[in-house]
């Protein structure tokens, strides 16, 4: 264009004579004008260009951002950074030889969190591993990624089990081909040797791991599994992040297709990874394209990451994506006094009239008269004695804080890391009349939310709990079961310690038996009663000290939105160990409470069992046993004269027809409600054949 231009100028004033000044400068003119809109069409054209560029790259997947150097789609991202928007609109590493999704990516931490398989192998009865897998699925063929050895850690789970990772090849050494080795080995003695929440190499060892580990893949040293297939046939080995695993005994069968959280640490490892100094000199390919950004080593691995300077904010890897942050408009930047952003930083100065010696920490003070200053005083010497009474009420107020948590058991408390203590302050939201959903003999009820989880907070009546409320929240916090309700933690800065649970939004089965009399049929019936029986066995056998509820009634069996049954208030108040094996108070409401009880004062879980037949005979009748109706002698009289259970059972599920399915329960219930102690089943026997009966009745509604 500037040649052809030139040429034209050139060739049009060779024509015209000397003599024609005001043509010659009426052509000028003309020629700059064109020159300066060609010059404005090729800037548009190339940010135009440039528009369409960044605009065809998809900047994010599942709600999650993808920032340069990640991207999606080919020009989109830096070679190794390739992310692929799977299934469901869920983003997944790319290259990989199955999906590895991506749950977190960071620019500024140079991080980035996905889910890995698990690394296992399994043994036949020969004693032979006849099926394994090594966990690499090569999601690091570009060399872009390090596993984080501060986030995460290596965890092998078996009996007779040794597994570990290697890394950092090594040159002239036959040996140990690899610069570091790291893994542990468990063993069992027997199938009760594993304990749940232990992981010190009995079923489960874990292990740090050093820095520039790069991929995913397990080696094992086999050892003999013969007499240990029936409760551990298989070795497991996997990187996890911190605190996101739980050893418990039942992993010794996990599922092979398990995944794992794990942390990645990523950098720019281009040309055999480069420090900052080397890139910058190499010019071509260094990622730090933003003005105001930084370059810093990697510290796992070689490479190096970029950073925006400090006073900006925003994508280092793009060109102009570090931009000036406004410090006036973040708590986290102080001023005290009139403060003006500034590129990189901010200002802070006193308003006119008035001072202060460090604007940024300290208040601006009005410069004041002489009057105006004893006045002041006079009012700032009455100001300091309110906050002196003020800080020793509030002093007085921590003293009797901290005399409660002392008395209520809270040095041993703390030590309990299932279990959250909560300030007073906390839950002072919550236990407003406004939220109150319940209340009982046991205490007042509240609805509220915690974080992001609604909770049930309790807050008990009885004040004579604190010698045994220790070592009864220490024993609750060991429960864990999806048919029991949570204790989340407790408040031990009152008099009476408040309890934090689970929220269960549907109530008790009371209220939906016999308040809003929600429709319910068999299945759903014996569902609740198979679920809420499996509850009960966990109690009575599945936990390190034999738990007895005590008071077993369906308003203390709640229900979630899909009416999986959840039992409550077991524990504090009600909670027996089998330690207590005599007890003079009798708890429990009347009609659901063991007549050998009653008697004897003896609690076990035979009593249990019967409180639970009471429930359910509820839940086929639809009648309440407290009633003045004779429900219990009604049903004896039915069952034991000629078996006409029939005209008790409610309407609704009567009409199924199913007879003889009906006539199992009820013979069930007879069972848990025999005088005879010993003649009454296991709960866990309980829990079992209505299951049976469960999927029979399923069955039987397939066939049909």
């Amino acid at each position: 264009m500037w040649t052809v231009a030139n040429q034209q100028v050139t060739s049009h004033t060779a024509t015209k004579s000397i003599n024609q000044p005001k043509q010659l400068a009426v052509m000028a003119i003309h020629f700059l004008t064109c020159l300066l809109l060609l010059l404005a069409a090729s800037a548009a054209a190339a940010a135009a260009d440039v528009e369409s560029t960044s605009g065809r790259c998809v900047d994010s997947c599942g709600g999650m951002s993808i920032q340069y150097p990640f991207g999606i789609g080919a020009g989109c991202f830096r070679k190794g950074f390739e992310i692929i928007c799977g299934d469901g609109g869920r983003p997944v590493l790319a290259g990989t030889t199955m999906p590895i999704p991506v749950n977190h990516l960071s620019i500024r931490t140079a991080e980035a969190r996905v889910t890995l398989p698990i690394g296992w192998e399994c043994f036949n009865a020969s004693d032979e591993v006849h099926a394994w897998s090594d966990g690499d699925v090569q999601f690091n063929q570009e060399d872009v990624y390090r596993i984080s050895n501060t986030h995460n850690h290596l965890v092998v789970v078996g009996c007779n089990t040794l597994g570990y990772i290697q890394g950092q090849r090594t040159q002239g050494s036959d040996d140990y081909p690899f610069a570091y080795y790291t893994g542990c080995m468990s063993f069992c003695n027997d199938s009760r040797s594993a304990v749940d929440g232990a992981c010190a190499g009995v079923g489960c060892c874990r292990v740090d791991i050093p820095a520039g580990l790069t991929d995913n893949k397990m080696y094992f040293r086999e050892y003999t599994h013969k007499a240990r297939l029936d409760y551990s046939p298989c070795d497991y080995a996997f990187l996890v992040e911190k605190e996101n695993y739980t050893f418990h005994a039942a992993d010794l069968r996990m599922d092979v297709n398990r995944t794992m959280p794990v942390w990645l640490d990523w950098a720019i490892r281009d040309n055999n990874g480069l420090t900052c100094a080397e890139a910058k000199k190499e010019a071509q390919g260094y990622a730090c394209v933003s003005s105001n950004s930084e370059c810093h080593d990697s510290f796992n691995g070689p490479g190096y990451v970029c950073n925006c300077s400090m006073g900006y904010e925003g994508n280092p890897y793009v060109v102009n994506g570090c931009t000036d942050i406004n410090e006036c408009e973040h708590d986290e930047y102080p001023c005290r006094g009139f403060c003006q952003n500034t590129l990189g930083s901010y200002e802070c100065r006193c308003p006119s009239g008035f001072h202060s010696a460090d604007p940024f920490n300290e208040p601006c003070n009005l410069r004041l008269p002489l009057g105006v200053v004893i006045a002041s005083g006079v009012a700032g010497c009455i100001l300091i004695i309110s906050v002196v009474v003020f800080v020793w009420l509030l002093r007085k107020e921590k003293r009797k804080n901290k005399e409660y948590f002392g008395k209520n058991g809270g040095p041993t408390l703390e030590k309990v890391t299932k279990i959250k203590l909560f300030k007073k302050k906390e839950l002072e939201p919550i236990l407003r009349s406004t939220n109150r959903i319940g209340e009982g003999g046991f205490g007042e009820v509240y609805k509220g939310i915690l974080g992001d989880e609604p909770v049930a907070v309790k807050k008990p009546k009885n004040a004579n709990l604190a010698d045994q409320f220790t070592n009864e929240v220490i024993i609750q916090s060991r429960v864990m079961h999806k048919n029991i309700v949570k204790l989340i933690g407790c408040c031990l800065e009152v008099d009476i310690p408040i309890l934090v649970y689970e929220f269960v939004p549907k109530g008790s089965l009371d209220d939906i038996l016999h308040v809003t009399r929600e429709p319910l049929d068999l299945d759903q019936r014996l569902d609740i009663a198979t679920q809420s029986a499996r509850g009960l066995a966990y109690l009575h056998s599945d936990t390190t000290t034999t738990i007895l509820h005590g008071d077993v009634k369906p308003a203390n069996i709640l229900l979630n939105d899909d009416l999986i049954p959840k039992i409550s208030d077991f524990g504090i108040s009600r909670m027996i160990t089998v330690d207590k094996k005599y007890t003079r108070n009798v708890i429990g409401a009347v009609s659901y409470v063991d007549p050998i009880y009653l008697q004897s004062g003896r609690l076990t879980t035979k009593s249990d069992v019967y409180s639970f037949g009471i429930v359910l005979l509820e839940l086929i009748t639809r009648k309440k046993a407290s009633d003045s109706n004779g429900l219990l002698s009604n049903f004896l009289d039915c069952y034991t004269k000629d078996k006409k259970v029939i005209e008790l059972v409610d309407s609704e599920i009567a009409v199924t027809g199913n007879m003889e399915l009906l006539h199992s329960v009820a013979g069930m219930i007879l069972k848990c409600l025999d005088l005879n102690v010993d003649q009454r089943p296991e709960m866990i026997d309980v829990a079992e054949n209505l299951r049976f009966l469960l999927k029979r009745s399923r069955r039987e509604k397939i066939e049909i």
